[in-house]
């Protein structure tokens, strides 16, 4: 799983803006600094978009290898009745 948390380092230290959940005590992490005033808010956005788009595709790849899926069929025909499509 990603969780991206804004933080401020200062003195050394790394405090985060909020406090994440469902984290074990030895998370491993990757900090990113980021110059300050050249910061694109928007491109931001987008990067940390694709870094959880990137998360996603793992875990489905972890859920593949796992064998923790299902046929496409069954599931096009749960979406069909929950959706209420006709095929």
């Amino acid at each position: 799983m990603l969780r991206t948390i804004e933080g401020i380092y200062q003195n050394g230290q790394i405090e985060l803006t909020e406090v994440p959940q469902n984290m074990s005590d030895r998370t491993q992490v990757l900090v990113t600094f980021l110059e300050p005033g050249k910061i694109d808010p928007t491109k931001l956005s987008q990067l940390i978009e694709k870094l959880e788009t990137i998360a996603g595709i793992q875990q489905g790849f972890e859920e593949l290898n796992a064998e923790q899926t299902r046929p496409l069929g069954n599931f096009i025909q749960e979406m069909q009745q929950k959706y209420e499509i006709s095929s």
